[in-house]
Formats: structure tokens, sequence, C-alpha cells
């Protein structure tokens, strides 16, 4: 199989095009890069400004440059000796007319020849959830009409800018007779005779006759579990595949599919045994894939989770989160936290799709459990999804599989322990039909349910998680990360050791990110950010201080202060974390640039929090308020609380960015395949999307790494500018590409640190048959940065003592007998040494 060495995450529109991809290949090629990595590149709605909402499967977008264009990169990178991984999109379309087969689905209803390649209940009528409004306020209001489709020329019912095909026969007389057409009645009559209905946006969470991805009704699920539409949607891919421009393919959200393995086993048929395979999936605690998935592993969201067990301040966390409580005024209790933002989810953004999957159960609850209440079948269901602990189980039609039969077990013993324990037998019986054992009369009825219940408790994780919990529970927002877990835990090396050991034994060829155009922030606004646990008493008071020195902004509003502390509390974080490295308090232009991306992180935030604003119900006077609180913070007039803050910050960024070293260096010689999210081999202070989307400056980047010799670690600006980062990789990466056994398949060694500077560093080796590498690298210096660890010493174990070693950061040759310090390896804080 072709593993990579290092792989570069590329983000393709808002500016990149295949040219422009084509032209990075030398500077990704002397970084030490073997596969560019590539978002979605085929036709997608346009102006789409990420590629999932792929409107042509079997086109390569002409936005980005079309087949020849992309066929030049290809013919570049085999040039170069690289290869080239795409990510694809399975689980879903764009619901939009610019969808050749949504809009012929539209046309021609049921009789389409695509009805059946989307996820519809064609049990009635298909919903165009795509109005401003209700269907007959629209109406009244006169915003509908019929004209002719400037595509087709044929009658369409047009809502603004949108042209509706109407089913042919559905009028009566010439096509052109009814062109123009406004009488109300008419129209609505008109409107009654398709297969389909428009209504509004808002009523899509309680009313939806097609599977949606997430939340988002412009994007409607595939059947891609059905063999021909496995074949109209993977037609370019294979080919692609197969005619060697593709080495690879990441699976978007796989776990949207109705048979993840089934799906995973077909793919793997077509596109051979040396396709790297990977796919994005969040593992919960303890959880691992499924080993009968034919994959190399996930995309390394539990990479980012397991590294904040090397750099959180355990010992001192609690106080952090005491210094919160004490902001907020209460103690939060996690756990019923995470339990309100579920039932919001399962109660009102995912009414709909409970309600049919209520629906289900109660009519095979008819025939297999007759004597069950409505109401006991509704509650059971319901705390089932609320209580699920992972983002899906991977039952099929004979069953569960054991391991998620015994989670099930678990699940249920829980719940009923628990204080919202519910009917034991309406239990029971949905218990029954997700494992199967049922009557074969309502079989196929269980089958269904199944598929849909998992297909629904991964949104449902999503959203109640990573876009609701995470931006309402701020305590350290380094925590709040995609694949994190929701609960108070301990943070220690030896987890993490632990959690490198299976990676190794698990999926050691997965992907390991430290940052993707999903994290929630940039890998060095979270390194920063992670230090917050190692000073909180200082923290806690650098925002106490900041709060009165802009009170007189906080506006009173009837449903109380704005913002509220725990706001506050997150949006200094959040500023903290973002902040710039030499950003002064006297830059104007660089405040100015700051203020719009910060305020679009601020909006978002607010509405993600579903508390006194969201995206369904804004409020409009909450949000304002604190939009200018923010605005006020990076406004040059508030002179003293920006010298304050650029003051207060500085050894929160100092730390911040040896962490980011750390991690750099961890990622790159742990088990995994390192991926490098674009612009972040240097420094990448990005907010949640669509700011981590944006294109970095290649230019400077590339200017940085010519002069990567020039990279010294005693200069401030070769660290500020992110040039020692992208130096450790250069070095690094291309070790990698010398030495592939040794970190694909090099065993895992934790190296025990003993003096009284033992737990400010993380030792571990890789060794493979007489190639062994040693890495040292320091965590938790925010009190001492200017220490050089010189205390701390690692006892060597006989495989690695009595040798010779280069240490490839600062070139410098050494021999090891049975010991090593930091002043053995010349003093400097980090040393990664390989056996000569």
């Amino acid at each position: 199989m072709n593993i990579p060495t290092a792989t570069y995450r590329l983000q393709f529109r808002n500016g990149m095009t295949f040219g422009g991809a084509t032209a990075l290949i030398p500077y990704l090629k002397r970084l030490g890069i073997s596969h560019l990595y590539a978002s979605p590149v085929f036709t997608a709605t346009p102006g789409s400004t990420h590629g999932y909402d792929v409107t042509d499967a079997n086109e390569l977008d002409p936005a980005l440059g079309g087949r020849e264009g992309f066929d030049r990169m290809v013919s570049a990178l085999k040039a170069a000796g690289m290869g080239l991984i795409l990510d694809i999109v399975p689980n879903h379309m764009a619901a939009s007319l610019d969808n050749a087969w949504w809009r012929d689905v539209i046309a021609r209803g049921e009789k389409s020849a695509y009805a059946h390649h989307f996820d519809i209940d064609w049990s009635q009528r298909l919903t165009l959830p795509f109005l401003g409004d209700d269907f007959d306020t629209v109406l009244e209001n006169g915003e509908l009409s019929v004209q002719a489709d400037p595509v087709t020329g044929q009658p369409a019912l047009v809502y603004y800018d949108n042209f509706y095909p109407l089913v042919a026969g559905s009028w009566q007389g010439e096509a052109h007779a009814i062109l123009g057409l406004r009488d109300k009645a008419q129209l609505a009559a008109l409107h009654d005779r398709q297969p389909w209905r428009l209504m509004s946006w808002r009523d899509a969470p309680n009313s939806l006759s097609y599977r949606r991805f997430f939340e988002i009704t412009g994007l409607v699920g595939v059947r891609v579990e059905d063999e021909t539409v496995f074949a109209d949607t993977h037609a370019l891919i294979l080919e692609l595949v197969r005619s060697g421009a593709v080495d690879g393919l990441r699976i978007d959200h796989i776990d949207g599919l109705a048979d993840p393995q089934g799906y995973l086993t077909r793919l793997r048929q077509h596109v051979g045994p040396d396709c790297y395979l990977t796919v994005e999936k969040i593992l919960g605690k303890g959880e691992q894939l499924p080993g009968d998935w034919p994959v190399s592993g996930t995309t390394g969201y539990e990479f980012i989770a397991a590294l904040s067990d090397v750099l959180v301040d355990d010992a001192n966390i609690d106080r952090l989160r005491d210094a919160w409580h004490a902001q907020l005024g209460r103690t939060v209790d996690m756990r019923s936290e995470l339990r309100a933002a579920k039932l919001l989810m399962v109660d009102r953004n995912f009414n709909g799709e409970f309600t049919a999957l209520l629906s289900l159960a109660l009519a095979m609850g008819r025939r297999e459990a007759p004597a069950l209440p409505e109401s006991a079948v509704r509650q059971a269901l319901r705390e089932l999804l609320i209580a699920f602990p992972v983002y899906r189980t991977y039952g099929t039609a004979q069953g569960l599989p054991a391991a998620d039969a015994a989670l099930l077990h678990k699940m249920m013993d829980n719940i009923q322990r628990g204080p919202h324990a519910v009917d034991p037998q309406a239990l029971d019986f949905l218990a029954a039909v997700l494992a199967g054992r049922v009557a074969e009369s309502v079989a196929s009825e269980a089958t269904r349910f199944r598929t849909r219940f998992q297909q629904l408790t991964g949104p449902l994780m999503a959203k109640s998680v990573e876009d609701t919990l995470f931006f309402r529970q701020n305590m350290d927002l380094a925590l709040n990360e995609v694949g994190a877990e929701p609960l108070p835990r301990t943070f220690s090396l030896a987890r993490f050791h632990a959690e490198m050991k299976t990676r190794l034994a698990q999926q050691p060829d997965a992907l390991s990110a430290t940052s993707t155009h999903d994290t929630k922030r940039g890998e060095d606004a979270r390194a920063r950010l992670y230090t917050l646990t190692e000073a909180p008493e200082y923290w806690a008071e650098c925002v106490a201080r900041w709060r009165q020195m802009n009170q007189a902004n906080v506006v009173q509003l009837d449903d109380g202060p704005a913002p509220r502390p725990a706001v506050a509390w997150m949006i200094y974080q959040a500023l903290a974390g973002v902040w710039p490295v030499d950003l002064q308090a006297d830059d104007a232009a660089g405040l100015q640039a700051l203020e719009e991306r910060f305020v679009t992180f601020v909006e978002k935030a607010l509405r993600e929090a579903k508390q006194r604003t969201d995206w369904i119900e804004t409020n409009d006077a909450y949000e304002q308020a604190v939009l200018d609180y923010a605005r006020h913070l990076l406004s040059p007039n508030n002179r003293a609380f920006l010298q304050d803050f650029v003051t207060s910050l500085q050894p929160f960024i100092r730390a911040g960015l040896v962490n980011s070293l750390t991690q750099t260096v961890i990622k790159l010689t742990a088990p995994g395949v390192p991926d490098i999210y674009q612009g972040s081999e240097a420094l990448n202070f990005s907010l949640v999307d669509p700011d981590n989307r944006l294109m970095p400056d290649y230019a400077e980047l590339e200017q940085l790494l010519m002069a990567e010799e020039q990279a010294d670690p005693h200069s401030q600006e070769s660290w500020s500018s992110g040039q020692l980062k992208q130096f450790f990789i250069y070095r690094l990466l291309h070790l990698r590409q010398q030495m592939p056994r040794l970190f694909r398949r090099g065993d895992y060694l934790p190296l025990t640190v003993s003096g009284e500077q033992s737990d400010n560093l993380i030792a571990f080796a890789r060794v493979e048959n007489q190639q062994a590498l040693i890495v040292l690298a320091p965590r938790l210096l925010f009190g001492a940065l200017d220490g050089s660890l010189a205390g701390a010493s690692i006892v060597l174990p006989p495989q690695l003592a009595n040798r010779q070693y280069r240490d490839i950061l600062s070139g410098e040759a050494i021999f090891l007998t049975n010991s090593v310090t930091l002043r053995s390896v010349g003093g400097f804080t980090f040393a990664v040494l390989v056996s000569a």
C-alpha cells in the first residue's frame, strides 16, 4: 500500500485553484511532504467555499481549473515524486437546483431516474424547505409566480432567483399559457399538484422528507449503499484512482452512511489494495475503529485529544475550574450540561428525525408489543439517544456486532440505574429492535429503524457537544475541540504513552492531525490556551481586571447584561488565543484586521451556544451589544486596556510557542502519518471556520523556508515568525523519508524522566531493528521559561544505550552511555536524536 510519510492538507476554493496548487508543489516537495491532501475538488454549488456541497460528483470543478488544470497538477506531482489524496463526500450532495440529479427529481418526482439516489421518504411529497416564511404567507405576499426556466425554457414556480420545475402534465393547455401566472388560488392549486411542496426553512427541523447532513437542509443524504448509486457517484473517483492520478481517498463523514463497513468493503474492492484510505471518524473514550474496516485509520481527531495529556497541567486544572466557577457565580455540572444540550437537539433541532424514528418504533410496537403505551416508547427512545456515549453503532440487517451489543446493554443498565429511568419493557423493546431480536414479519422495519437510529446518533452527538456544549462551557477553550471528551477527566503522560502504544497497534498509518478545516481553533492558538491550566489565578486576575476596565461597555438588556461574565470569560480567552505574537497596542491597522475576523467568530460563538440567541431565532439586540463590546476591546481608543492586555499576555505567548514546538515534534515522531494543515507549518492562530479556511500567505512561507538554515532557536524572531516551527518540520519530514520503517513500524518506548524537573519533560523512543530515535521535548514551562531543564535525566534501556547519535535539530553528534540529559545534547530544550 502507498502509505504517505507526510500529508499536506490544501483547501481548494477561497482563491486556491489547481493552478495555484501546482505552483506550490516545489515548496511542498522541499518542505518534505510526500502527498498533497486535497479538499473536495468536484463541482459544487456556485461560490462554494468548501466543496462539500457537491452538485456533480463526476466533474472536476471548472471553477478550480477543470480536468485540464487537474491533470497538469497531477503531472507536476508525479514529476516531483509526490502523491495525491482526495477528500470525497459519499454521504450527501447539494439539495440545489444547480444539481442536475436533484433538479430532475423535482421535475419528475418519483419517476425520476434519480428518485432513489437520494435518501427520500416517498410516502409523502418531497419537501423543499427554502422559503423565508411559510407557503401561505409567501403566496399572500405575492412572492411566487410561474415563469419560464432560463435553463430549460419550461414552466417553473419561481421564488426570487429559484426556478422550481413544474412536473409535466400538472397544468392544462399549452405551457406558455401559464407563464406569468400570479393568481394566488391558481398558484396554490398548481403547487398542490406537484410531487414536492415548498416550505419555510424554519420548519425543516420538524418536517422533512429527506435525510439531511446534520442540520443543513441544503445537503441531502445519498443512498450510496445502493450498488447503482455507488457506481453513479463514484465513476470519476474510481477512474482517477485506477489511472494512478490519485493515490488515496479520505472518506468524509463515514458515520452518516447506512452501512459504513459495507461501503468501505465495496470501495476497497474497486480501488484495489494499494489505495490509501482514511475515514473522518470521531472516536469516543476507549473506542477503536471496527477491525473489519479495510482502511488505514482515521483523519486524526483523537490524536489532537491525546496531545492535551502532554500539555495540560493536571495538578492545576481544578484551580482553573474553580476560578471559572467563581466567574459564573455557580458550580457547573458538566453531565447535566451535556444532557441539556442533547435534550435541546432531540426536542428541537432534530425533532423531525426523532419523530420519524418514533413512528417506526410505534408501528412495530403495535404488532410486537401492543401493550406498550406510546408515551413509554417515546421516553425510552429519547433517553436512549441522550445516553449514547459514542457517535454510533454499526449494526446491519443481521443485527449488532458483539461489541455494539455489549455497549447497548451497558447503556440500558446506566439508564435504569440513573435518575431518568424509563419503562423497562419499552427499553427492552427498543433494544430488541436494535439487536435484531424481532419476528420475521417486522425484520425489514427493524433494519430500517436501526439504520435511521445509527444515522441520527452521530449528528446528535456532534451538534450537542461540538456545536453547543463547547460554545457554552468555556473553562479552557483549548479543551473544546473536535474529538475531545466533554466530561472532566484527568490528564497525564502515562495516558498519552498508552494512547500512542494503542495507536501503533491499531492504526499506525492513520493521519495525525493538529489542525483541520473543522477544528475550533488553529493548533498554535490551542497550544497557547493550554497554558491557562498552568497559571489559573493569574489568568483569573487578568480577566477580572479587564472586565472592570471595560465595564462601561456592558449593556443592560431586559434579559440581563450583555455580555454576561461567562461570555466575557470566553471572549477574553478567544482573543488571547488568536492574538498575533507581535501585535502591539498602537497598531491600528493590525487591530482592524483582527477585529474583522474576531467579531465574526464571536457572532458564531453566541449563536452556537443557543442560549440568548441562535441560528433559528436571532436576538439582534443581544448580539449587537456583545459584538459592540468585542469591537470596543480592539478599538485603538481603548489604549489602556490594550496595553494591559498585550503586557499580561506575554508569558502565555512565550509558553504557548514552546507548546507549539512540543506538539509539532511529537506529531512528527509519534505513531501515525503527520498531516500539516495549510499554513500550519508556521504559526496558525486561526479561529473556527470560515477563518480557518482562508488561504495562507505562501510567498511568506516560501521565503521562510528558503532561509531555514538561519532558524536560530535563540532568536526571538525565529520563534515569533514561525520559522523555527517550520524548520523543525523541514528537518523531521526529511528524516521520515529517509527512515520510513522506523516511523511506521518502530516500537514506541516511553522513557522515564527523573530529577527535580521531571514533570517538565516528555521523553520517548522509536526503535526498529538497529534504527533508534530518542525524542525529548519540554512541557508545562509557564513558570520556568528560562530554565534549561538540565535537572531532568532519562535512563536509557539497553537497546538505546552506548550508541552514537546525531541531534536532527542542532546537528550535534553525541555518544550516549546509559542516560541522557538536555545538557548532554547541547543545552537546547528540544532534542531529536537518531542513531548514527
